[in-house]
């Protein structure tokens, strides 16, 4: 009887302690692939109780030189445990800023972070060559550093646009473009670095 007690208190005891685990948290800046230093991170856990949902927290600090953080914590049955990186300021990007233990973004214990900064892009399309209301652009917008793409635009006829300074993430882009004119079809495309902060204009004249 005994013996049976001790086993059982042991049972509970170490199903109560949970297993330990340690995790790596990455932050890099993805417009230009460098780490993100000196940003805040959040360990924290919640569970459902009677009166809702009950949140702790398990770990916090900064991320060093490298950008990074390890942490070592005992993972308990039957709460649910995130890890958040706050964005640095003057961002226009950010990756999953909440990723969650055993999901898709816990990568053999690795949560990566993804962050760019604000750049800022004026886009000016001219037909400088028209013929008629034939004519037809199609153009798009690449992010190559975050690897998004857009579907092309149309335009037809004598197409004239001048927008405004908007904000998109710094990094680098590619504009692709497609021209009918006279029933003939010509394809272009032109590449760019976006610096952070940076104003700057494209044309597309065709």
């Amino acid at each position: 009887m005994k013996l049976l007690f001790i086993l059982l208190f042991g049972t509970i005891l170490l199903s109560s302690c949970g297993k330990e685990r340690s995790i790596h948290i990455k932050a890099i800046n993805a417009a230009t692939g460098q780490p993100y230093a000196g940003l805040e991170y959040r360990v924290a856990s919640s569970r459902t109780a009677s009166n809702g949902e009950k949140y702790r927290t398990e770990a916090s600090g900064v991320l060093d030189a490298n950008g990074e953080a390890v942490v070592t914590l005992k993972q308990k049955k039957g709460r649910t445990y995130s890890v958040r990186v706050v964005e640095p300021a003057n961002t226009c990007y950010n990756k999953e800023i909440t990723q969650y233990f055993d999901s898709p973004y816990d990568v053999d214990g690795t949560f990566t972070f993804e962050f760019a900064p604000c750049a800022y892009l004026k886009l000016h399309v001219h037909n400088i060559n028209c013929i008629d209301n034939n004519d037809e652009i199609k153009f798009r917008r690449l992010w190559i550093s975050g690897g998004e793409t857009n579907d092309f635009l149309v335009q037809t006829g004598c197409f004239q646009y001048d927008g405004d300074y908007f904000s998109l993430p710094a990094g680098n882009y590619k504009y692709e473009w497609q021209v009918t004119k006279n029933g003939v079809t010509n394809n272009y495309e032109s590449s760019f670095q976006l610096n952070e902060n940076q104003y700057f204009d494209f044309n597309l004249d065709y």
